[in-house]
């Protein structure tokens, strides 16, 4: 019988490229969500049976403890950019992670993969950033021998950095930027799903890897490469931090009076968040020591990209028609 693997949110963005990859590898998948009915997708990604989405909660005991239980490896990609509620940083970040690596060293679960986030730090500027180092403490004193993955931005056709703005860019002629000179290192999220599947499947070497792709560029610089590829002109605003905080804190209290149901474009957490390069440090394993050459960014922006542009599907034909001579 194939081998068993839980993905706690498998899935989420990442999670059901984890859980393609362990798939292919011929693994039993068990997809540990908090709504199984809305993660039926994931059954296509295996031959009959294989895939299977189960009800799980990584702030409940026992949900958790069932969905573990048999399971050879578990993968946890669970994250949150909720300050407060139920599913705050405290509750996911911290909280999770302990209950996740506590219960699978109960259930005897071998080989534990935790995808954290570059820049995690307990002396970081966000909440984001110490909550996230506090989860990785709380994994490795329960599995000292687990994979943690540190990915920085992800990037893919799901994502919700490049699509967001993207879509801003359709709507509006401004693109307001906090932290315009931040760098950062976008990887492809199916390279950070190779490297939790190796950590997975036992074929990585226990540790701590920050994830980046082959290319740095300040925030400027991606929005500048977003828009090339949706065919469009925008003034790019850069806008300072404090300024960025202000708008980060009103926008706070306006999601604390409204429960929750007012949108906040930006916290003030990610503000504090940007005020930090997202890049990987100098020397720290990374997807070169797992054997993955990263992919670089144009040869998968413009695969979900086309939809912003003007003429959507159409422009490369427009295109080549404009280059027809009669």
């Amino acid at each position: 019988m194939s081998q068993l693997v839980t993905v706690v949110g498998g899935s989420g963005f990442l999670g059901r490229y984890i859980v393609r990859r362990l798939a292919r590898e011929g693994w039993r998948v068990r997809v540990a969500v908090r709504r199984p009915d809305e993660a039926l997708f994931v059954r296509s990604y295996g031959h009959v049976g294989q895939v299977v989405p189960v009800a799980a909660n990584l702030r409940d005991d026992d949900s958790l403890r069932a969905a573990l239980r048999g399971a050879e490896a578990a993968v946890n990609c669970v994250g949150t950019f909720d300050r407060r509620g139920r599913n705050s940083f405290a509750a996911i970040h911290v909280a999770g992670a302990e209950r996740f690596a506590r219960l699978c060293r109960e259930e005897g679960v071998a080989r534990v993969v935790h995808v954290s986030a570059l820049g995690a730090d307990p002396a970081g500027r966000s909440e984001y950033a110490r909550t996230k180092a506090a989860g990785e403490a709380a994994i490795l004193r329960h599995m000292p021998e687990a994979v943690i993955l540190r990915p920085s931005v992800l990037f893919g056709p799901e994502d919700s950095f490049f699509n967001r703005f993207a879509a801003m860019a359709v709507r509006s002629p401004v693109l307001p930027l906090v932290g315009a000179g931040t760098r950062f290192q976008p990887v492809y999220v199916d390279d950070a799903a190779a490297a939790a599947a190796m950590g997975a499947m036992g074929r990585a070497a226990p540790g701590i890897y920050s994830l980046g792709g082959p290319e740095v560029e300040t925030f400027r610089a991606l929005m500048e490469r977003m828009l090339r590829h949706i065919r469009r002109r925008r003034l790019i605003l850069g806008l300072p931090f404090w300024l960025g905080g202000a708008m980060g804190s009103a926008f706070d209290l306006l999601g604390l009076i409204s429960g929750g149901l007012a949108p906040s474009p930006i916290t003030r957490d990610q503000v504090d968040s940007l005020r930090s390069d997202n890049v990987v440090p100098e020397g720290a394993p990374g997807l070169a020591d797992l054997g993955i050459a990263p992919v670089a960014m144009d040869s998968i922006l413009p695969d979900y990209l086309w939809r912003f542009r003007p003429s959507g599907q159409y422009a490369e034909i427009k295109d080549s028609a404009r280059n027809l001579r009669i």
